[in-house]
This record gives structure tokens, C-alpha cells and sequence, in this order.
């Protein structure tokens, strides 16, 4: 561990497959953002933010050349530096910090990297997903589309778009057994969550949709085949520290459906979450989302999963576990800080807030109902781990 700097520490935020930097006034990162900066003013240290814009669904290699091109615009003075990626978002950290990388013709582009100490990455399919394969063929491109509209307007308009839900669930739901979805009826789906943007009067929001129509190479780049190469082509830099967050949302049962009834948006959300679980859950034994095996004297994936999962009781389903978008044993790298209970945006604070006296800024709005059971503790107890591992680095 080196000494700790009093120098202003820069932290670079990349979002994930369904997440943005900041639309309509509404920061994707905006917990992260508050929580580890009130961590490290704790601990005596100035840590200055930035959330990258990076195009959604694009290539990771696109991602992390505007990633790379915002910490070399921005990192000024000789603190230190951190990358922290959520889902696609840890991929290019990863790549951006790795030493066999070239992303700038400019070496001098690159001259920060001395001073990167720590890279994050949550919830990050480092061994790829199998809803990416079914994103990136012709008919789930549509779905990540509506999927993504989906999520802007829960998370940052709060509304309830139970029609246009009630179509994804039916179009993922045969999506689940055959991969096909019915075009006519998703666009009728997609159409009606745009006009909800259109009518809150957020224009940019449909310039980020656009965008997410229009290059989804990241779609073809995260399914589990394609991660196999990407993970042995990609290496760790020599003195940063790598360390990860996962979690796992408990799998769909009966008794989470009882206690949606007379909540037809908690029935709604629930079914639309149950669809892109299952289809989450498809890995191959050939292509199994995971590390490939250790030697026998390091410790097996399964044996840290146990660990960090132990006493448990949806401990059983771990092996198939997911968060509704990544496998559990996909999201590890480096040094495992945290692993819990939670669904893919529950871990950056979108869960959901009982506490309605709390500021708009500051209230958290849950995704989907997921039944993982995730609140302010267990945010506060990730955000704790993260926080200190970026300090331990410097």
C-alpha cells in the first residue's frame, strides 16, 4: 500500500448496457457519485467526479477511446486516478488500463496512466452474457431498444408504463423459449414508451435511443463466444489494483408473484424481470460465463462464491445465479470486495426508497422488482468495500 496522497483523486464513472451519464437533468451514477465522495471526504481526501458519456451499446473498444479521451481532457494536477465501470462500463476500464492496448495514435494521450491506481468494475460480464447473444441478433435489438426506454423513464420519470411493459413481458416471454420476437408487437411497445419521453418534454432522451439503435457492437461483443477471446486478449496493468462487486438476484418463484397481487406494476415489473432472468440463465456448458478452471492451488470460483455467500439460503442456485443480466461467476476480476443480493442496477442505487420526504435528486427508484431485497444497507455496506480498496490503492 503506498502512503496516502493528500492530492485531489479523479474518479472516472462508465455506465453499463442499459445506462447513461446524465439525461434530463437525471446522473445514472448519482448515488455512487455522492456516496464515495462523502467516503473519501472521511477519509480526508478530495475526490473530483466525472461521469464518462459514452455511447450506450457501442463497441468496447469506441466506449473506451472516449473513456481514455475524457480522463486525458480532464485529469488535471498529479493525483491519483480511478476507473469504476458497471456492467459493459468495467470493460472499458479494463481495456482502457491494459498495457497491450493502443487506443490513441497520440502516446501523450496516454500519459496519465502512471497515476491510475485502482479500476472497479460491478456487476461486469467479464466472461460475457447470454442476453447479449439474444440482444444482438435482428429481433433483440429491438428489445435492448425498448428495454432501454424502459429503463430511463422508471428510474428518472417514475412513471408506470404499464401497457407498453405488459408488451415486452409477452415478447420476451416467447423471446425466453425461442429467441424470436414478434416485430409488430414490439414496436407497438417501443412506441409507447417514446411517447412517455416525448410527452415529459426530454428530446435528448430520444437522441440517446437513437443511439442505442443505431450501433449495438458491444451486443456482439458481450456474448459468452466472443468474451472468450476478449478475456485472453485482455491484461492487468502492473501496480493498479483490480478489484470487482457481484451480486445476485434470487430467481423467480411462486411466492414473490403472491405478494404482487393488487400491485399490477409490481405483478408487471416482476414478469419482465422473470424474462430476461431465464434468458440470462442460458449458459452453455461449452461457453459457461465463467473463468476458466485454476490450478490446485488456487482457489476455485465456486469456493469464493460459497464464501461470500455463506448461510444463504438462495445459496443453491448460485451456479446458475445471475442479477438479471450477468451470471454471478461472469462478474468477477481481481480482488472480490463485495458480493451480495441485489439486481443489476440495484447496486448503484436504484432500489427501491420508502423515504418519500427525501429530495428528487437524492430518492431512489427501483428498476424492477426483483424480490433481491436490496436498501440502504447493503448500498452503504458496497460502497463502504469500494471506497476503501480505491484508498488502499493509493
Amino acid at each position: 500500500m503506498r502512503p496516502v496522497t493528500s492530492s485531489v483523486h479523479h474518479l472516472y464513472l462508465s455506465p453499463g448496457m442499459f445506462g447513461f451519464a446524465r439525461l434530463a437533468a437525471y446522473n445514472y451514477f448519482a448515488h455512487v457519485d455522492r456516496e464515495l465522495t462523502e467516503r473519501f471526504r472521511q477519509a480526508g481526501q478530495s475526490l473530483e467526479v466525472h461521469v464518462v458519456d459514452v455511447l450506450p451499446t457501442a463497441s468496447v473498444r469506441r466506449r473506451a477511446g472516449k473513456l481514455a479521451a475524457v480522463v486525458h481532457q480532464t485529469a488535471t494536477g498529479s493525483g491519483p486516478i480511478h476507473l469504476l465501470g458497471h456492467s459493459i462500463g468495467g470493460l472499458d476500464a479494463r481495456l482502457v488500463a491494459s498495457p497491450s492496448t493502443h487506443l490513441a495514435p497520440d502516446s501523450d494521450a496516454m500519459a496519465w496512466l502512471p497515476r491510475l491506481r485502482s479500476v472497479t468494475t460491478m456487476n461486469t460480464p467479464h466472461y460475457g452474457t447470454p442476453l447479449a447473444s439474444f440482444f444482438a441478433t435482428a429481433q433483440g435489438q429491438r428489445a435492448l431498444y425498448a428495454l432501454s426506454a424502459f429503463t430511463f423513464i422508471g428510474l428518472s420519470l417514475g412513471e408506470r408504463p404499464l401497457a407498453a411493459t405488459g408488451a415486452l413481458i409477452r415478447i420476451l416471454g416467447r423471446g425466453d423459449r425461442t429467441f424470436g420476437i414478434e416485430l409488430r408487437l414490439l414496436d407497438k411497445s417501443v412506441d409507447s414508451l417514446v411517447d412517455l419521453v416525448d410527452q415529459a418534454g426530454k428530446p435528448e432522451v430520444r437522441t440517446y435511443l437513437n443511439a442505442i439503435k443505431d450501433d449495438q457492437g458491444a451486443m456482439l461483443q458481450l456474448a459468452p463466444e466472443a468474451m472468450d477471446l476478449m478475456a485472453a486478449g485482455f491484461e492487468d496493468r502492473p501496480g493498479v489494483a483490480y478489484q470487482s462487486t457481484i451480486s445476485m438476484s434470487p430467481a423467480p418463484s411462486p411466492t414473490k408473484w403472491l405478494r404482487t397481487i393488487g400491485h399490477p406494476w409490481q405483478a408487471l415489473s416482476l414478469a419482465l424481470y422473470t424474462a430476461i432472468h431465464r434468458i440470462t440463465s442460458h449458459c452453455t456448458e461449452r461457453y459457461p460465463c465463467a473463468p476458466l478452471p485454476v490450478s490446485a492451488n488456487e482457489p476455485s470460483v465456486e469456493t469464493t462464491l460459497a464464501a461470500a455467500f455463506k448461510g444463504a439460503q438462495e445459496f443453491a442456485g448460485v451456479v446458475d445465479g445471475n442479477d438479471g443480466v450477468v451470471p454471478i461467476r461472469s462478474q468477477m476480476w481481481g480482488t472480490l470486495v463485495w458480493a451480495g443480493f441485489g439486481d443489476h442496477l440495484d447496486v448503484l442505487g436504484h432500489y427501491q426508497d420508502s423515504d418519500r420526504e427525501q429530495t428528487p435528486e437524492l430518492r431512489h427508484h427501483d428498476w424492477l422488482t426483483s424480490g433481491s431485497s436490496f436498501g440502504a444497507a447493503q448500498f452503504s455496506a458496497l460502497m463502504d468495500a469500494v471506497a476503501t480498496g480505491m484508498l488502499h490503492a493509493c
